[in-house]
């Protein structure tokens, strides 16, 4: 199986990019699903973040509130560091078991692993490939308002605290920008899977 990372900086149309690669065939990954396994009340990153972060990030059913826990982490940098620490390991681990998962039940295909700090963690070194999804600085500022009711100063604030998407865009295989309309992104989206499928096969020869 080829392995390919999917990232981009928050409301740039990755969920968008990968629903599309599922829909052609590839198995996708999404890195933040399984970070919402992982805060389920009771797990042992539960605990640790619980520890870290007090009550106050709690809903009143016990469960953690993203929200709450987003605004406290993008508002302060070591404890975003800090939410990192306690959550990539395990995310990291979840991703390489169900890719073997994958590889035990089909011999080939597409994985398509979509996380958004691939690059700042280094994640992206374990992949074939690199597919960086961006789009205009306005578009993204405004689909972040809307996404989460925020307002201009909080979605520049959220956008500010990431790593600019350029330096993503240095290392990508493939970029898609998500800018226009779903049948342009469609488009992108059908040509990086063309040449993934090439790509595949060239990895199954050399091996």
């Amino acid at each position: 199986m080829l392995h390919a990372g999917l990232t981009g900086n928050i409301a740039s149309g990755k969920s968008c990019a990968s629903m599309k690669f599922a829909e052609l065939g590839a198995h996708v990954i999404d890195a933040d699903r399984i970070v919402h396994e992982l805060l389920n009340r009771g797990t042992n990153t539960y605990k640790r973040i619980l520890e870290s972060f007090g009550n106050e990030i709690l809903c009143g059913d016990g469960s953690i509130d993203r929200k709450v826990l987003g605004r406290i982490v993008f508002s302060d940098q070591e404890k975003r560091l800090l939410l990192n620490r306690l959550t990539h390991p395990a995310v990291g681990g979840e991703i390489e078991r169900r890719i073997l998962e994958l590889e035990q039940i089909e011999a080939c295909g597409i994985v398509i692993v979509e996380a958004a700090l691939m690059v700042e963690t280094g994640a992206y070194e374990r992949y074939h490939r690199l597919i960086v999804v961006s789009c205009d600085p306005a578009v993204q500022i405004s689909r972040l308002m809307s996404r989460d009711n925020l307002s201009i100063e909080e979605a520049k604030a959220r956008i500010g605290a990431q790593m600019p998407v350029g330096e993503k865009l240095k290392l990508a295989h493939y970029t898609i920008d998500t800018s226009s309309t779903l049948r342009q992104t469609q488009l992108q989206v059908e040509s990086v899977y063309r040449d993934l499928l090439i790509q595949e096969t060239r990895i199954k020869g050399e091996k």
